[in-house]
């Protein structure tokens, strides 16, 4: 069952300004050092991170809370499974949250979706409560 639906999309020039005003202030607050280190690999910086900064949003409505209630950026990581899909790692109070709206007996699964079409990038989130396996 779906227990969480977010989208954002956000303008990569928007984040391209905030980065050129604020540089490593704005890196830090905002994205992990693993985000940090897969948007530095690429040719595409920018692009990467704006997908990132759009999944955090999607992410955080997808809690129910935004950035409130002891969710933060950083709580909410952007990284790839070994097939190179997206997938969220949350901590403190993102996990927190995750861990509250799951119902009994269920574990939660992310999906995420990541595009960019410049200039926009777009990020969706489903949160899902799958029954747990017996042992």
């Amino acid at each position: 069952m779906i227990i969480g639906l977010g989208s954002d999309m956000v303008d990569v020039r928007r984040i391209a300004r905030s980065i050129e005003r604020y540089g490593e202030r704005f890196l830090t607050r905002i994205f992990t050092a693993a985000e940090r280190a897969k948007a530095e690999s690429r040719a595409n910086a920018v692009e990467t991170y704006a997908k990132r900064f759009a999944a955090k949003e999607a992410c955080s409505k997808a809690l129910g809370t935004g950035f409130r209630s002891g969710v933060f950026w950083r709580d909410m990581g952007v990284i790839n499974l070994p097939s190179g899909r997206p997938a969220m790692k949350l901590t403190g109070g993102a996990l927190k949250r995750l861990q509250a709206i799951t119902p009994a007996g269920c574990e939660a699964q992310i999906d995420v979706s990541l595009t960019d079409e410049g200039p926009a990038a777009q990020a969706i989130v489903i949160i899902s409560a799958l029954p747990r396996a017996s042992a």
